[in-house]
């Protein structure tokens, strides 16, 4: 069965804002190393349109930073499902709307033998928190960078039941920022 892994950053205060963050090259190289292990990226409306309206432009001119370059590259090829009910089509090259429910779809795509053995990854806040209701997700990877925010869109905002998890490893970056592996510990 395949990993499904929730990779997002995260201010130090507990908001993810993508213009935010410190992406620097070492960042750039770590998420490119994420993606070349994976073969789908889920993705929540709001944060496919904020992707959808970047990175494709840097595929087409890009900006000479080659970790930068290197990441639009990747995640320009890769496969892109997107839970929504109000977007009616996509745009963005090798994306499709999700069709089923956000279980069935998860739960096929973890099951599915001819994608290979690599990782779904999902980036969306508001679909990791559904993901983690529905107990999906089989590795947390939070990028917690050194920044204190004080308002926007919290990560774990409407979470009712308590979810245990157990540190794997951590990975410190040179700009302060640290990404805490976790698992969830199985009831």
């Amino acid at each position: 069965m395949r990993k499904l892994i929730a990779a997002i950053n995260m201010t130090l205060d507990g908001f993810c804002d993508h213009t935010a963050g410190i992406a620097d090259d070492e960042l750039h190289q770590h998420y490119n190393e994420l993606l070349s292990n994976a073969n789908t990226l889920l993705f929540g409306r709001i944060t496919y349109q904020l992707m959808e309206s970047y990175w494709p432009t840097v595929v087409k001119n890009p900006t000479g930073n080659k970790s930068e370059d290197d990441f639009a590259v990747l995640i320009d090829n890769i496969s892109k499902i997107v839970f929504s009910r109000t977007l009616k089509n996509v745009d963005w090259k090798n994306v499709k709307l999700a069709k089923g429910g956000i279980k069935e779809e998860v739960l096929e795509l973890k099951q599915s033998r001819n994608s290979g053995s690599k990782n779904i990854l999902v980036g969306s806040p508001s679909l990791i928190v559904s993901l983690m209701q529905l107990d999906l997700i089989d590795e947390y990877q939070l990028c917690v960078q050194p920044i204190i925010l004080g308002n926007g869109l919290r990560l774990f905002k409407n979470i009712n039941d308590r979810i245990n998890l157990k540190l794997l490893k951590t990975k410190v970056f040179g700009s302060g920022s640290i990404t805490l592996y976790y698992e969830p510990v199985k009831k």
